[in-house]
């Protein structure tokens, strides 16, 4: 008993703490050691700190520091080459300012599946949408639904393919691919952005004919930088995009599965089978193209493209040491013995094993705050026995895939959540102004389409 209180103070501390501002990479090892503390484990302090939570850390660091590195210097490239922001206002223009709520979604959209970072994305997209939200008169609190709407959920964890890291994190675990469950993904993801939109649409009508307008604000931190003059076509601009989707794809399906790769059995390259690294490649090999693409379509217009990728290079660092510190602290959690009575509760929850992954996952991504740390998490200590029940129940891999990464992108968004946070304060907005909107776009509404999809894989199976 004692054991699984000292669990959730652990817990309840870590994310009342981060959502007070401190830094996860100093949090997740003292909660950690807190847990075992209280469970009585003072003797073992310092063996659990070196070889389970720093070993965890160690090993999501080998697995997914490529895609982490790869994803922000594609996405600072993308920022500073202007592609970004010629993106958006392409996609303003045609939907049309009376528009603007959808327009800003689908800019969101287009730049996130295409492997841009969900930060780069807001920063870029901010201005467009502040600025076309105030000429239509439309409330400015709305912006962060939108961008969160268009960040965080169809392209993160739906939409077969996406490069998002996300996406990346099951593969291993069950030997799939990021195209995983492609037919379900699409329906999920249709009813995350549909759903969503009528939402903000309606609320923002309800708002602006009750006399509500964009509203006072001032200091907006609005980034002036980009003379659109000299920035790339919208096909140029959208080249890297497809590049991603199409060389993911077709690696993915066509040169991976074809390759002689017998020589992964060895124990040098870790005794594993190619279905299990085939889907980070794939993501891998797609950005280095994209990102070579990019250095050499604009080479005549950089300022300066070694410290675009410097920056990119560092701007990798501390997201993926946070979610790796935070995959430390759920494997010293799980370590402990009183966690055996939270991982049979969590099992027992449903016969059906979508079902239990779906919470559990949903309950780690909320109590972290972080969609790809809970995930990572629940599959480190529950993902082979779910491999294992799903096996048992004739369930495809892909389908245990696909329901855990959208599990992944529905509690993540709690107030806590870094993303968030960046993103009101991109924006200059608080939570009691705009959390609601966000909330229901990123975390109800993906709840729905992830019912749907679960109750669709069980009738149907994985398609």
């Amino acid at each position: 008993m004692l054991g699984v209180i000292g669990i959730l103070v652990s817990l309840g501390l870590l994310m009342y703490l981060a959502y007070r501002g401190i830094n996860v990479l100093i949090l997740a090892p003292i909660m950690a050691l807190l847990a075992v503390l209280i469970g009585g484990g003072f003797d073992v302090l310092l063996p659990t700190y070196t070889q389970i939570f720093m070993k965890e850390l160690g090993g999501y660091l080998i697995k997914f520091f490529p895609l982490f590195l790869l994803g922000a210097i594609f996405g600072k490239l993308m920022d500073d080459s202007g592609s970004a922001r010629s993106i958006a206002h392409w996609i303003v223009a045609k939907v049309g300012k009376e528009r603007g709520i959808l327009a800003i979604v689908l800019s969101c959209g287009i730049l996130t599946y295409g492997g841009v970072s969900l930060f780069v994305v807001a920063f870029a997209v901010y201005p467009i949408g502040a600025a076309l939200f105030r000429e239509v008169g439309m409330p400015k609190r709305f912006i962060p639904g939108a961008i969160a709407l268009g960040s965080f959920t169809f392209t993160m964890t739906a939409f077969p393919g996406t490069p998002a890291i996300q996406n990346a994190i099951p593969a291993p675990f069950f030997g799939t691919n990021t195209f995983a469950a492609p037919g379900l993904g699409l329906i999920g993801g249709l009813i995350m952005l549909i759903g969503g939109v009528l939402w903000l649409q309606t609320r923002a009508k309800r708002a602006m004919a009750a006399g509500e307008g964009y509203g006072e604000h001032l200091h907006e931190g609005l980034d002036t930088k980009g003379d659109l003059a000299h920035s790339p076509s919208f096909f140029i601009a959208l080249l890297p995009i497809l590049l991603v989707i199409g060389f993911n794809a077709l690696f993915t399906y066509v040169v991976f599965p074809n390759i002689d790769a017998s020589y992964l059995a060895d124990p040098k390259f870790g005794a594993t089978k190619l279905s299990a690294v085939a889907g980070l490649w794939s993501i891998i090999v797609a950005l280095v193209i994209a990102i070579v693409f990019i250095v050499v379509v604009h080479w005549r217009h950089w300022r300066n493209v070694v410290e675009s990728l410097n920056t990119g290079t560092m701007g990798s660092l501390l997201p993926i040491f946070n979610t790796a510190s935070e995959v430390g602290y759920g494997n010293v959690i799980a370590s402990l013995p009183a966690f055996l009575v939270v991982k049979n509760a969590v099992l027992g929850i449903s016969p059906n094993p979508l079902i239990s992954e779906a919470v559990a996952v949903n309950v780690l991504a909320g109590i972290t705050g972080s969609a790809s740390g809970g995930m990572s998490i629940a599959l480190s200590t529950l993902g082979p026995r779910y491999l294992e029940l799903a096996n048992a129940a004739g369930i495809s891999p892909e389908l245990l895939h696909r329901v855990a990464v959208m599990s992944s992108g529905c509690f993540d968004s709690l107030p806590h959540n870094g993303a968030v946070i960046t993103l009101l304060g991109i924006c200059r907005l608080t939570h009691r102004q705009s959390y609601f909107d966000i909330f229901m776009v990123s975390v109800v509404i993906p709840l729905s389409a992830l019912v749907v999809v679960i109750t669709l894989g069980t009738m149907f199976g994985s398609f």
